[in-house]
């Protein structure tokens, strides 16, 4: 196991904690790694995932940033790969087939931004700060953050946000949509969400998330996509149970029927 990334599983939920507190988890290529080899074949060990989290160790920070320290001596050729691999990584988070959520106390600053960016929900506590900084370093985010925080909040506010280096505090970052929801207990917040989500159809989730993620992909014909699930999944084995239980006045039982 990853010293810098605990992995826990429970109840269908798997866990990533970023464990790196004395530098307020902020993201080094290990942990960039170990979260990258999770999300690529990591996940196959747990046989009945429903979801996966993502958090920091402490209350301080969900991850304040990239790790400076490795970037000092990177030439342009290092820094463009270095981008690219990071990349790579959060888009696997983004396309991933199951809800994948941030859980965020405190910082989420720079590439700590950016990857909860990268998940499908955010949920933070009430003391969360977001922001990307990248700036006032003379840099801009190099994992999709400008991307994603302006399909997020829009560009206007996004804009506002890099070039000012504009700090949102959670109340702030929950009226712009950048937080789903702020919460004095976010991870049992996020798990209550999970419980939800496990009431419904597996296939027809990852198809959601699949058909949500397109809409920013050009040239694809969302819509028209959209109608060919629709078909495809009226016909599967889990949308008949999902008729027969509605039927039956009982509680679908989903994962046995796939």
């Amino acid at each position: 196991m990853s010293e810098v990334l605990f992995i826990s599983e429970s109840e269908g939920i798997v866990t990533l904690t970023i464990n790196r507190p004395k530098a307020l988890n902020a993201l080094n290529k290990e942990v960039i790694s170990s979260i990258g080899d999770f999300f690529s074949s990591g996940y196959k060990k747990y046989t009945n995932l429903v979801a996966v989290l993502i958090t920091g160790y402490g209350d301080k920070a969900f991850a304040a940033g990239a790790d400076i320290t490795e970037f000092k001596d990177l030439n342009k050729e290092q820094a463009t790969d270095l981008s690219l691999r990071g990349k790579k990584v959060f888009d696997s988070i983004e396309n991933f087939h199951l809800p994948v959520i941030a859980v965020i106390k405190g910082y989420a600053l720079g590439g700590g931004l950016e990857l909860a960016m990268a998940c499908h929900m955010r949920i933070g506590d009430l003391q969360a700060k977001c922001g990307l900084p990248e700036l006032s370093l003379g840099l801009v985010p190099g994992y999709s953050g400008t991307i994603r925080l302006t399909h997020l909040i829009g560009k206007a506010k996004a804009l506002e946000a890099l070039i000012t280096g504009h700090m949102f505090n959670s109340e702030d970052a929950l009226r712009l949509g950048l937080l789903n929801h702020i919460d004095e207990s976010p991870m049992e917040r996020a798990k209550h969400i999970v419980s939800k989500i496990k009431r419904n159809g597996p296939i027809a989730i990852s198809k959601a998330i699949e058909l949500t993620n397109t809409i920013y992909i050009p040239d694809v014909d969302t819509d028209n996509y959209e109608s060919q699930i629709f078909g495809e999944l009226m016909v599967s084995e889990e949308a008949k149970e999902g008729f027969g239980a509605f039927l039956e006045k009982r509680k679908a039982n989903f994962r046995n029927k796939n």
